[in-house]
C-alpha cells in the first residue's frame, strides 16, 4: 500500500473538475460546481445517511445506480436540494445536463448536493455551469473538483493509494467535503471514491460499507446528523486485476486500503470541522464488544464538555468518565483507565475509575497541541475501536449563528 500524491483522478480513465456557476452568489471566487467522468463505465456503490429527512439527490442516486452502474458523478455546492417541492426534479434535471454534456445517459451519474437546507435549488446556473465545465474536465482536475465541493471546510479534502492486486498495480482515490452538521452516521459530509479495479458491484458495495463503518461513521462534528450525506465509490476496471468476485486475500487488500483513505479523510474532516483548532481521537480498547466500544468512543468525542474542556486545554477527566457512563451497554466503570497524549507526551488522568494525581502543567502543555488522543482502556474483553471529533469552539457559534443569511 503506498500513498501517492492525488486524488480522485489517480485511477486509470478518470477525469474531474470544478468551475464556479453561481449557485454561490456572494462569492464570484468560490467554485461551485464540480464533475468526475470514467472514461469506461464503472460498476457503483454508495451509502447514505440515516436521517429521515433526506436531501433529493439521494433519491434519485439510489435509483440511478439501483442497477450498481455508474459513470460520472455531478455535484454542487451552496445549496443542499432537501426539502422542495421540485427537489427531484431538479436533480434529475442536473443528471441529464451532465449526461447530454458527457454523452451518457441520465441514469448513468451520480449526482449530489450540499450547502443550505430549503433554499429552492436554482438550475440555471447549474446549466451553464456544466456546459462550461464537461469540456475541460481533466487528470488535472482532481483539486479544482475538490474545492467546488466545499461549504465551511478550510480545506480541500483528498488523497489517493496505489496497490498490487494479481500483478497489477491498482490505484485508489477520493475527495471528500465535511465540517459541520457532522455527527456519527454520516454527516453534511459527501465523499466520493474512484477505483481502477476490476471488482463485482455486490463486492464494492460490501467493501464500502465495512469501510465506512469503522471510518466516516465514527466522525462526529456537533452531533447533527445531516440531510446530504452520501459516500459513493466508481471502479472501472481498467487496472485489468483479476476480477474480484468473492472473499479472499484480493478483496480484503481491497477492503484495507479504502479503509486507510476514509480513515485518513474521516480525520481530516474532523479536524476542519467548523471553528475547530484542535482534532481530537478517541480509542477504547479491552472492551467487551465492538459495538460497545464504537459507542463509548462517540459518547466521549460528542461530548459537548469533553469537547469544550480540550478547547480550554483543561484536562478535565471527569467529563469523559461521565461521557462513558451514560453510553448504553453492560459495562463497569471500576476498570477503566484514561490517558491523554499529544506529540507533548501522554499523562495518566484516571486509573480504576478514579481520578489520580497528575502534573496540571503537564496535562496543558500536552492538551495545547491541535491533535489530541484520548485512550479509555477498560480491562473487560478485547474489542477496541476509535472516533474522531474536535473540540467545541466560540467560531463554531459565530458560523452556524448565521450561516444562511
Amino acid at each position: 500500500m503506498q500513498k501517492i500524491n492525488s486524488g480522485v483522478t489517480a485511477p486509470k480513465g478518470f477525469l474531474a473538475g470544478g468551475v464556479h456557476c453561481g449557485v454561490k452568489t456572494n462569492n464570484t471566487a468560490k467554485k461551485d460546481i464540480a464533475i468526475i467522468y470514467s472514461e469506461k463505465p464503472c460498476t457503483a456503490a454508495a451509502v447514505y445517511t440515516q436521517n429521515k429527512v433526506f436531501g433529493a439527490p439521494i433519491t434519485v442516486t439510489r435509483r440511478n445506480i439501483a442497477n450498481g452502474m455508474a459513470q460520472a458523478v455531478v455535484c454542487n455546492s451552496g445549496n443542499a436540494n432537501t426539502c422542495n417541492a421540485d427537489g427531484v426534479e431538479k436533480a434529475e434535471k442536473m443528471c441529464i445536463l451532465a449526461a447530454e454534456a458527457l454523452h451518457l445517459k441520465p441514469e448513468d451519474i451520480i449526482v449530489a448536493s450540499t450547502g443550505v437546507i430549503g433554499q429552492v435549488l436554482p438550475i440555471e446556473p447549474i446549466e451553464k455551469g456544466i456546459a462550461a465545465l464537461a469540456p475541460i474536465i481533466s487528470r488535472e482536475g482532481n483539486l479544482d473538483a475538490v474545492q467546488a465541493i466545499m461549504t465551511t471546510d478550510t480545506k480541500p479534502k483528498e488523497e489517493a493509494y496505489e496497490i498490487e492486486i494479481g500483478g497489477k498495480t491498482v490505484k485508489i482515490g477520493a475527495m471528500a467535503k465535511g465540517s459541520g452538521m457532522i455527527h456519527p452516521n454520516m454527516a453534511t459530509m459527501l465523499g466520493f471514491l474512484t477505483t481502477d479495479a476490476a471488482i463485482t458491484t455486490p463486492m464494492l458495495q460490501k467493501a464500502l460499507k465495512l469501510a465506512v463503518d469503522d471510518t466516516f461513521n465514527m466522525v462526529s462534528v456537533d452531533g447533527d446528523t445531516s440531510t446530504n450525506d452520501m459516500v459513493s465509490i466508481m471502479a472501472n476496471g481498467m487496472a485489468e486485476n483479476p476480477v474480484i468476485d468473492k472473499e479472499g486475500a484480493n478483496f480484503d487488500l481491497f477492503v484495507a486500503v479504502v479503509k486507510e483513505i476514509c480513515t485518513s479523510m474521516a480525520k481530516k474532516i474532523a479536524g476542519d470541522g467548523e471553528g475547530a483548532t484542535k482534532l481530537v481521537e478517541c480509542t477504547v480498547t479491552g472492551a467487551p464488544t465492538i459495538p460497545l466500544a464504537k459507542a463509548i468512543a462517540k459518547s466521549v468525542i460528542t461530548s459537548s464538555l469533553t469537547k469544550a474542556a480540550m478547547f480550554g486545554a483543561d484536562a478535565n477527566w471527569g467529563r469523559i468518565l461521565c461521557a462513558i457512563g451514560y453510553t448504553e451497554g453492560d459495562f463497569a466503570v471500576d476498570t477503566i483507565q484514561v490517558d491523554i497524549s499529544s506529540p507533548k507526551g501522554s499523562i495518566l488522568v484516571c486509573e480504576n475509575g478514579a481520578g489520580v494525581a497528575f502534573d496540571e502543567d503537564k496535562a496543558k502543555e500536552i492538551l495545547l497541541e491541535d491533535a489530541i488522543h484520548i485512550e479509555i482502556a477498560m480491562k473487560q474483553g478485547d474489542a477496541s475501536a476509535t472516533a474522531w471529533g474536535c473540540d467545541l469552539t466560540y467560531d463554531y457559534v459565530k458560523i452556524n449563528g448565521d450561516y444562511r443569511t
